[in-house]
């Protein structure tokens, strides 16, 4: 290991050097603990008697080697303080971990399991010109195998059961929650006690690595959710590791989280290459195809509060950390969860920016959901709540987000968000969507949004499939699997995401009408978009299209298939000869596509 740049926050392969390390003659362990005054290895190999690990390298590192230790054993840290005192510590970068509420790191042969998706990984990419369609999940709740809280499908199994699914409804992507290893399953792996170690869970680490294989192999990218901004209190695991503050700070006005939880120390060396070194090692050892960081705004600003000041320090690892990966792996995705206003977060970092792929655009999600929230008879006076959000659009690359977050501690699920009775909220649903894969910007959806989910997320229990006996949710279903393949299939709704060129308002000012409409434009293609989110039915309401001969209609939000009123898709537009305008009919909160088929000249 490069010593120096552990020590100045430079690298970005702790993981190879610290931690538990299998050979053919044994196990080397090897941890850092600069200020314990004394550690010993207690294992599986040594029946949990204490063996004494030598100072190496500069004194700070500490390391034993046993012949009798071996992959799937398990094992712990006994470290004393300066006092004397001893705690028995997890690995920091141990490869397994027991499921809680045990606490003992496993050895794990990280040679054992071979990749063979070298055609996914030479043709990846981070999608700016292409459809992203993201579903995220929370992998023991998607589909449990019983209604006990810790019955859990394994990465093995869940292989099985998620791939066709997300193939069959339309998404490339799956967005997953944090599995490094967690010990309170209510923080949904967000207060982390195993950065190196997928949780015990679901598995072992050669079984997730199996897992993300069969995805690739069926065409499915992996994004992980990754947390560098703080991590569990357990007195087991990184708080105070060596008797002292190492990885969190010392003070505690800065040291926890409105979680609870301890607070990274960004400033510090040591912490960066250790966080650099586990978002690395996902990537690497894992081949993920991209790291969703949490809670960016608490890196940006102190506690994430703009009145307490940027956070400089953390700012400039995120920066490093950002460039670094995207050296070691250019085609793999990296977004913010960031609601703050701080520009450049994906500008690139030659330009002063934080170099990220894409930010989550908290202002568009909570604007849009807020709209639809209200009574129709109001949404005229909310009508530019729909438009702001292109106003600033070119700011960033954004990710339109619906996400857990939004399903939870009260808020309603996204098809409850909607004004009105249960059958008012499927027609509106239907439009909203179509309002959000049609707008600029890569889609995220939350398990459970594509069948109208009622009942907020609990990770405890599984998503309510049984909603799909119900016509309306068999309807609704459908509408969101042909919507997904929709944006996967017409690159208009993604070529040019973030060029002026890719999209044109044709009305944003019918306040009265609460009618909308704009075109996406591709390389090949063109689509008109037109939305009535009122509750009255538009006889006409007409728009001029430069150049369009007719407008054929290749989507609706009205199908019948879908719950709507409208037996055929098929409709063909032309254009009044005298105005050159074309004229809508459009029902009450509903949706249509248009393809643009140019004028002959």
């Amino acid at each position: 290991m490069d010593f120096y740049g552990f020590y100045t926050g430079k690298i970005f392969d702790a993981y190879r050097y610290l931690g538990a390390h299998a050979a053919d003659k044994g196990v080397t362990f090897r941890t850092f603990a600069p200020s314990a005054s004394k550690i010993s290895v207690i294992g599986e190999f040594s029946e949990w008697e204490e063996m004494p690990m030598e100072k190496v390298h500069d004194g700070n590192f500490w390391e034993y080697f046993s012949p009798k230790a071996a992959p799937g054993m398990m094992y712990k840290y006994r470290i004393y303080d300066q006092s004397g005192q001893w705690i028995d510590h997890c690995d920091p970068y141990g490869y397994g971990m027991e499921l809680r509420p045990n606490t003992a790191s496993i050895i794990r042969d990280m040679n054992d399991f071979t990749f063979d998706d070298a055609v996914w990984m030479k043709k990846r990419n981070v999608c700016y010109d292409r459809p992203l369609n993201i579903y995220e999940m929370h992998f023991g709740s998607f589909r449990k195998p019983s209604d006990e809280p810790d019955a859990w499908y394994s990465y093995a199994e869940m292989a099985d059961i998620l791939i066709p699914y997300l193939k069959e409804n339309g998404y490339n992507y799956v967005e997953i929650m944090p599995l490094g290893e967690y010990p309170c399953d209510e923080s949904w792996g967000y207060q982390g006690t195993g950065f190196f170690s997928p949780t015990s869970r679901y598995g072992t680490a050669d079984q997730l690595k199996a897992f993300v294989n069969a995805c690739h192999r069926n065409g499915i990218g992996i994004i992980l959710d990754f947390v560098p901004v703080h991590f569990a209190v357990d007195d087991y695991a990184l708080a105070r590791y060596d008797g002292t503050a190492l990885y969190e700070y010392p003070h505690s006005a800065v040291g926890y989280s409105e979680w609870g939880s301890c607070n990274f120390m960004h400033s510090r060396g040591e912490v960066r290459s250790f966080l650099q070194s586990a978002a690395n090692y996902w990537l690497t050892e894992y081949h993920i195809d991209g790291l969703r960081m949490d809670a960016i705004s608490r890196i940006i600003y102190w506690q994430g509060d703009p009145a307490r000041g940027v956070n400089q320090n953390a700012v400039e690892f995120v920066k490093y950390m950002n460039g670094g990966l995207k050296k070691l792996h250019p085609s793999a995705i990296l977004s913010a969860e960031d609601s703050t206003c701080f520009p450049g977060v994906t500008k690139d970092i030659a330009d002063g920016g934080l170099g990220f792929d894409y930010k989550w655009d908290m202002g568009w999600m909570n604007d849009t959901l807020d709209y639809f929230r209200t009574s129709p008879e109001y949404r005229s006076e909310n009508y530019h709540k729909l438009t702001f959000s292109m106003a600033y659009y070119y700011d960033e690359r954004y990710l339109l987000p619906l996400s857990h977050d939004e399903v939870v501690y009260g808020k309603a699920t996204i098809l409850q968000k909607m004004y009105g009775d249960y059958d008012m909220k499927f027609p509106q649903a239907r439009a909203f969507y179509m309002y959000m894969y049609a707008h600029p910007g890569k889609k995220l959806n939350f398990m459970g949004n594509e069948i109208g989910h009622f009942r907020e997320w609990d990770e405890k229990r599984e998503q309510d499939w049984n909603l799909l006996e119900y016509p309306a949710h068999q309807n609704f279903h459908r509408f969101m699997t042909d919507l997904n393949h929709f944006y996967l299939e017409h690159l208009a709704f993604s070529e040019q995401d973030y060029s002026l060129s890719g999209f044109r308002w044709l009305e944003c000012n019918a306040e009265d009408l609460c009618a909308y409409a704009f075109t996406r434009i591709g390389k090949k293609e063109t689509v008109t978009a037109v939305f009535n989110f009122s509750d009255r039915e538009l006889e006409d309401f007409s728009l001029e299209l430069p150049d369009t001969g007719r407008l054929q209609r290749i989507f609706t939000s009205e199908l019948a298939s879908y719950g709507g009123r409208e037996a055929k898709l098929q409709k063909e537009l032309l254009p009044d000869p005298d105005e050159n305008r074309f004229h809508f009919r459009l029902k009450p909160f509903s949706a249509e596509y248009y393809l643009n088929v140019p004028e002959k000249k």
